[in-house]
């Protein structure tokens, strides 16, 4: 349950713009506090600056910057849906997890351990990354603290591969390592978004075979995803939830600051009905990966990264609705 506000205590609030110019104040998630640990908070926003498990145009480590900065203009009311998070939990910006970033199998394990120890104060984390490897660890965290999770993994890619490379642990073997190690409830998964180019006919078969309801994108051309949603809620309702969002499900049109661009995506309103449709789920923690900065000439793909946050944050347990 949401800590409660006390006269001692106030509800940390993210500086306003008629206090502190925009182009002011803290680099942090929404201009809020910062806090070296998750202690007394409810949900936190947490920076994974990794890109070392990528395969393709690197830059993802300079991601939870960039997003932080392009999160300047978010004010603390979510207009269409009349969310009040900073009415309704304790949240602050705990910073970035201090990845190696010479080894990746390292850095996996950095991730899990400072997961674990983030979960034993009962926060939602928020994270920003990082490319998507990293949902691999803070998956296992989840697992130990939750149990298998239901997943809303929203993407142009399946992430499944068997290996890379020869490689196990890279941002495209995620969720086929979370089904071996059992981390996942997958009779509670849901994709959407996948697209593109593969190696075989049937590459995205294999999570339909472990039970994932999987959505390519062109099932979701000119059309609203609302109702889409409203079956997806009934698929993973019933537990815990994680939802790994990939900038990268959105048409480069939207956000070309990534590494695996991939033509046909998803619109940004249909983002929106996503994140949105997953209100009244017992969310446990949200990802938002794979923003490149290099490749994100005038900041766009970072704006849409932090708007899709705010929006992560607003459908979080215990967010009241004006």
């Amino acid at each position: 349950m949401p800590h409660q506000p006390t006269d001692r205590a106030p509800l940390n609030q993210p500086l306003g713009g008629n206090e502190m110019p925009r182009f002011g104040g803290p680099a942090t998630m929404m201009r809020l506090p910062t806090q070296q640990s998750a202690a007394g908070l409810d949900a936190c926003f947490v920076g994974i600056p990794l890109d070392i498990g990528t395969s393709n145009r690197p830059g993802t480590r300079f991601g939870p910057r960039q997003i932080r900065d392009e999160s300047r203009m978010l004010r603390p009311f979510n207009m269409a849906t009349r969310a009040a998070p900073f009415e309704s939990l304790q949240v602050a910006d705990i910073g970035d997890v201090p990845i190696n970033t010479f080894d990746l199998k390292k850095s996996v394990g950095i991730i899990e351990r400072f997961y674990h120890e983030l979960l034993g104060h009962d926060v939602i984390p928020l994270t920003l990354g990082g490319d998507h490897t990293i949902a691999l660890p803070i998956l296992r965290a989840m697992a130990k603290k939750h149990g298998p999770v239901g997943l809303i993994h929203v993407d142009a890619h399946a992430d499944v591969n068997d290996q890379m490379f020869g490689e196990q642990i890279a941002h495209g073997t995620p969720f086929r390592r979370a089904v071996e190690e059992g981390l996942l409830d997958t009779q509670r998964v849901a994709q959407i978004g996948l697209r593109g180019t593969g190696y075989a006919a049937d590459e995205f078969d294999w999570g339909r075979e472990q039970g994932f309801q999987v959505v390519p994108a062109e099932a979701c051309w000119h059309q609203s995803l609302t109702p889409l949603m409203a079956e997806i809620r009934e698929k993973v309702g019933g537990g815990p939830v994680y939802l790994s969002f990939d900038i990268d499900s959105l048409d480069p049109a939207y956000a070309p600051g990534t590494g695996t661009v991939e033509i046909g995506g998803l619109t940004i309103p249909q983002a929106l009905e996503i994140i949105r449709g997953c209100h009244d789920l017992d969310i446990v923690g949200c990802d938002l990966v794979e923003v490149s900065p290099p490749y994100d000439a005038h900041g766009q793909t970072a704006v849409v990264a932090a708007n899709l946050l705010f929006e992560m944050l607003c459908v979080l347990p215990g967010v009241k609705r004006r």
